[in-house]
């Protein structure tokens, strides 16, 4: 296989003017050339005044590819071995008892689709619905008000990242190509083919809730087993390690074990309940540092101007950006989950809490594009030291037993801290998302309305003032950083610009510890995804998953038969 870097399209050419470039690269004829397809595709900008498309192709010609390519080393012209993921095989050893997978997330999903892939028919549990019947309850909420707190914007199948923009980019090293099979399945189960070489990959809410159920049929063909409206309550343990778990059914109320030797707790990052449970059966887990600050809305169309220049807005896909900036105080503020085209929603999952996401459908059509504008916070900034009070949040806000213990850091002093910022949030608004005018808030007063900005919100909201819910260094570094962008993006630090709040479920709060064959410190039990603290998006969750389910299948290996 020869793979062409490089190859630049002008706004105004089509994808059919790649072949002919193909050719001339080649120094070929269109006869020459066997098969071709795109690997990579991505936009420079950084010429105002001339962007264009660039692309990355492989090509297979006729022949001997080393004669082609002699003479044109060097000339973004090489030679590539076609390659693919592998899942491990196992030794054919049963399973005493069927692996269970706790959540239907990117990390549960893609651990059971490998497991029921290689012939072990993985249980997988939900404590929400499948995916239609969680978008009628979503849909519900946005309209009453009533929230179903077991099925919601983050519980139920796909999990949290089934509302959002649905992007599958990711950071993490991948040697093994575990992302490049996640891609796959993806694109397989009907998320278009452009997500294996769009250099920003995404899905949409309206696309991924098809992949979803196309999903779920498949892995149910192969064997595997789902179980909605069921909510792991209690472990049961035998000799020290894990032998069952008792879930509970959300319609009936009926509590049953199920026994297993092999628990994946894919859980999901607002699994509360679930964490202070495994927590009390002396899972070891530790609170782990994780952002909060407000969600910014702008108009899409200055996004475009900024990102493309005015002459060529209109001329490249809706615009992404992504920002950081250095506080007063040193610390880092910074964009996330950047949604463009999109729609800033309650993503509440506790009745007198409040949270908001952003997402956006697959074509990112909204009037508006909206950021989280983000701090660092970390457990030196929400635990209460003994003899040194430390109270970010102003109120003496318990952090659980045990924080206040010789110095100790209550594993779950995060998810407290989360929910003091969410009941103020929604103490605020009284259950409607509460909204500021940038200008207003950083001058520090309440806002009575928008201005030409209108918030293009899922849920009731109402204009306040959004200074009462973080801690002050929050506030001050969210100035900073959006006077900051300001001066780059023009328009970025406008008045009316709207804020809301809060951005409180960013990550998990806690990490759930595990060694280096994925086990916790109760053997049968693998915390993977990002409940768990070991990622940070879809792609990142369902490639942990991948490695959990490659973890159960070498663990059932070495069992003692």
């Amino acid at each position: 296989m020869i793979r062409i870097t490089g190859i630049k399209l002008a706004p105004e050419e089509g994808e059919e003017r790649l072949l002919p470039k193909i050719c001339k690269k080649l120094r070929l004829s269109e006869k020459e050339i066997v098969s071709w397809h795109i690997t990579k595709k991505s936009i420079d900008a950084r010429k105002k005044d001339h962007p264009f498309f660039v692309y990355q192709v492989d090509v297979k010609v006729h022949g001997r590819e080393e004669s082609v390519l002699k003479g044109l080393r060097g000339q973004e012209v090489q030679s590539v071995k076609e390659e693919a993921y592998r899942f491990p095989k196992g030794t054919g050893k049963p399973f005493l008892h069927r692996p269970v997978i706790v959540g239907t997330g990117p990390a549960g999903l893609f651990c059971g689709y490998m497991l029921a892939e290689a012939g072990y028919a993985p249980i997988l549990l939900e404590r929400g619905g499948p995916v239609s019947e969680r978008e009628e309850a979503v849909r519900r909420f946005w309209k009453t008000g009533i929230l179903d707190t077991e099925c919601n914007v983050q519980f139920g199948e796909g999990g949290a990242g089934t509302f959002s923009d649905g992007k599958l980019n990711t950071l993490v090293k991948d040697p093994m190509l575990r992302g490049r099979k996640v891609l796959e399945l993806f694109a397989a189960m009907g998320a278009g083919e452009e997500i294996l070489y769009d250099s920003k990959p995404h899905i949409g809410t309206d696309v991924l809730k098809v992949v979803l159920a196309n999903l779920r049929r498949e892995m149910e063909r192969m064997g595997a087993e789902f179980h909605f409206h069921t909510k792991l309550v209690d472990l049961e343990l035998s000799g020290g390690r894990l032998s069952g778990a008792f879930v509970e059914d959300g319609k009936r109320g009926d509590r049953r074990l199920l026994p297993t030797e092999h628990l994946v707790l894919a859980i999901g990052h607002s699994a509360r309940d679930t964490f202070h449970m495994l927590c009390d059966r002396g899972l070891s887990m530790h609170a782990k540092a994780f952002a909060v600050g407000l969600r910014m809305e702008h108009p899409q169309a200055v996004i475009q101007k900024a990102q493309y220049g005015e002459r060529f807005a209109n001329a490249f896909p809706p615009a992404p950006y992504k920002v950081t900036a250095r506080a007063s105080d040193g610390r880092g503020v910074y964009s996330f989950c950047m949604c463009p085209g999109g729609y800033v929603v309650n993503a509440s999952s506790e009745r007198g809490r409040l949270a908001v996401n952003g997402m956006s459908n697959r074509a990112r059509d909204g009037r508006n594009a909206n950021s989280a504008v983000i701090v660092t916070v970390s457990p030196e900034d929400f635990i209460c030291f003994p003899g040194r009070p430390k109270d970010p949040v102003g109120d003496g806000m318990p952090m659980g037993e045990g924080s206040k213990s010789a110095g100790s850091v209550h594993p779950l002093a995060g998810v407290e801290f989360q929910r003091k910022l969410e009941e103020r949030a929604f103490s605020l608004g009284n259950g409607a998302v509460p909204l500021q005018l940038y200008g207003d808030f950083k001058a520090g007063r309440k806002s009575t309305g928008p201005g030409e900005v209108l918030p293009d919100t899922m849920g009731a909201n109402c204009y306040t003032d959004l200074r009462g819910i973080l801690p002050d260094f929050v506030n001050r570094a969210i100035v900073c950083g959006v006077d900051f962008w300001g001066q780059r993006i023009s328009g970025f630090d406008r008045y009316d610009a709207v804020l809301s709040g809060v951005e409180s479920r960013t990550s998990s709060p806690v990490r759930i510890e595990r060694d280096e064959s994925l086990m916790g410190s109760i053997p049968g039990i693998y915390p993977c995804g990002e409940g768990a603290g070991y990622a940070g998006g879809i792609t990142s969750a369902a490639m942990d998953g991948i490695r959990a389910a490659e973890a159960v299948v070498r663990a059932v290996s070495l069992m003692k038969s």
